[in-house]
């Protein structure tokens, strides 16, 4: 059972927003920051309200693994133009402004938290944690901001009235600098997942809806190899994002699925896969009663159905592309999985499978998550209970074999032996056993390397969000998404053309979204002048 996310039963009520036109309204009925945190109850429910906002449907229950990730991975069926889908839009697109609400609403509520840390009477160790969960959580919010947006205002306070002055943009550095700083000091206090899964005592966590140390340094290494590239290029980083890998590494406490697609059937079957699944995006239930908190992984990014009970429901709103295909070779068993090989067909109340042929790679949809394996019933249209891996220990073996290319110049044994474990089980071979027709070659120079780490995380994560990110911070979003139009118009069939219009609109503009206009109108001291390039 997912018991973390019971507590957002819990009525979480004060001043949640970081932007004034949501506070010119007073609420009706809450507790006053004043009257508030008064115990370690209220400071976990209002850890809880932290959390929540990665819930958000611009977070992931669904814009940060579609419509907000545009890459060479996928597009959206029949959308050609005046759409967020093909990056066709303006600074007053709805998504891009909702999107950084979210973010500054985290960061208010937990703003609100670290001011108030103190007041309780607790265990002081419980309250280290709740701590540490809270600045990493304001820290990866920021996270999300500065990559998207790039410079942005570092709020650090809370919001205590809506006439308080707004703040001008922080440099790229600046927001990095405080990212650090924040979520070293969350490793030293939160706690580590639990080697062993039957131990139930209270020392440690035996799920991953809370972030542990394991998934701090995670995600410290992503932060460091962010920095090392487009747009800061400070390579001094790659250095620190080895040693945070490292240490995930070391601890001894995750290790590879044996099976791939066993991940992903985990998720929907609600059970947790601590060992793989670092750090997931809580959901909860189906949205059917008053306790809404439901996902939507398999939905819109799953296989066409409208059989709601067997598979369950599902738009098949996004098809993979051609290139993403081509990727994966016959014999890696990811690509089956990650993309559809069939389409379902219900005829007479009876839902049954016919595979595409080889001709049609355009037709087919995203197969990562299948409803079919859901057990949260009666199943939903729309929303489900399947997790959303934001951190996998496959992402850090691929992190550390790509930081140690850059800091020795090339390849060392232990970044070649991590490299190949991730290929290993992409072929459902066992990961510690050489395979010469698998493996990497041994000695690669440092370009080819990183090319074969390049194209093995589009493979093990595809359709998971990454893709956009990893090419923006390698500096390959425009060329990519531009080569992509190119190979659609040559190759596609022709009602298929249209799916290379994102690839078409990708400009130098799109490495990052526009400070959206709510917010230049609100804040004079970012204004139209300061707007991102292109916008």
């Amino acid at each position: 059972m997912k018991r973390f996310i019971y507590l957002m039963c819990i009525v979480f009520l004060f001043p949640m927003v970081s932007c004034k036109k949501f506070l010119d309204t007073s609420p009706l009925d809450f507790k006053s920051p004043e009257n508030y945190f008064s115990t370690e109850s209220e400071l976990n429910t209002a850890l809880v309200g932290v959390y929540n906002r990665l819930e958000d449907e611009r977070m992931y229950r669904r814009g940060l693994f579609t419509y907000l990730a545009i890459s060479d991975e996928f597009f959206y069926r029949n959308v050609s133009t005046s759409s967020l889908f093909v990056l066709d839009f303006d600074a007053a697109q709805v998504d891009i402004g909702r999107f950084w609400e979210a973010c500054y609403q985290g960061i208010d509520r937990a703003n609100a938290i670290l001011e108030n840390i103190q007041k309780p009477v607790m265990d002081e160790q419980k309250r280290g944690v709740i701590k540490g969960e809270t600045l990493f959580l304001r820290a990866y919010f920021y996270f999300l901001l500065v990559d998207n947006y790039g410079g942005v205002p570092l709020k650090l306070t809370s919001t205590k009235n809506p006439t308080d002055k707004p703040l001008k943009r922080a440099t790229v550095k600046e927001v990095y600098d405080q990212i650090l700083q924040d979520m070293s000091a969350a490793y030293a206090l939160v706690q580590d997942l639990k080697k062993d899964p039957a131990d139930q005592s209270d020392q440690g966590l035996i799920y991953s809806e809370r972030v542990t140390k394991s998934a701090i340094a995670g995600i410290l290494a992503k932060v460091c190899l962010t920095m090392a590239g487009e747009p800061l290029k400070d390579q001094s980083k790659n250095a620190e994002a080895l040693k945070w890998s490292d240490l995930v590494i070391g601890s001894g406490r995750h290790m590879l699925n044996p099976d791939y697609k066993q991940i992903f059937i985990n998720a929907a079957k609600d059970v947790y896969d601590t060992k793989e699944c670092i750090w997931e995006i809580g959901f909860y239930g189906n949205n059917t009663g008053s306790f809404q908190q439901g996902g939507t992984l398999g939905i819109t990014n799953g296989i066409a159905s409208t059989d709601v009970n067997d598979p369950g429901y599902a738009t098949g709103t996004i098809n993979a592309t051609a290139r993403m295909y081509n990727l994966y070779d016959a014999t890696d068993v990811r690509r089956d999985w990650c993309i559809a090989p069939f389409k379902y067909v219900t005829t007479n109340n009876k839902t049954t499978t016919v595979a595409w042929t080889t001709a049609q790679l355009y037709d087919r949809n995203i197969g990562k998550w299948r409803r079919q394996y859901e057990t949260v019933v009666p199943k939903a249209i729309d929303f489900n209970s399947v997790n959303f891996p934001a951190l996998r220990y496959a992402d850090v073996l691929l992190m550390y074999a790509e930081a140690a290319n850059e800091v020795n110049g090339g390849p060392t044994p232990t970044a070649e032996l991590y490299l190949n474990q991730v290929k290993r089980r992409g072929h459902n071979k066992p990961v510690g056993t050489p395979d010469p027709a698998i493996d990497v070659a041994r000695g690669l120079s440092k370009g080819k390397f990183l090319e074969e780490l390049q194209n093995e995380r589009a493979r093990e994560f595809a359709f998971e969000g990454m893709r956009q990110h990893d090419l923006k911070r390698w500096g390959l979003y425009v060329s990519k998404m531009n080569s992509l139009a190119v190979e659609i118009n040559a190759n596609a069939p022709s009602t298929w053309k249209y799916a290379a219009s994102a690839g078409k609109n990708t400009t130098d503009r799109n490495l990052l979204f526009p400070i959206p206009n709510s917010e230049l109108v609100l804040n004079p001291n970012i204004g139209v002048n300061n707007q991102n390039p292109g916008w």
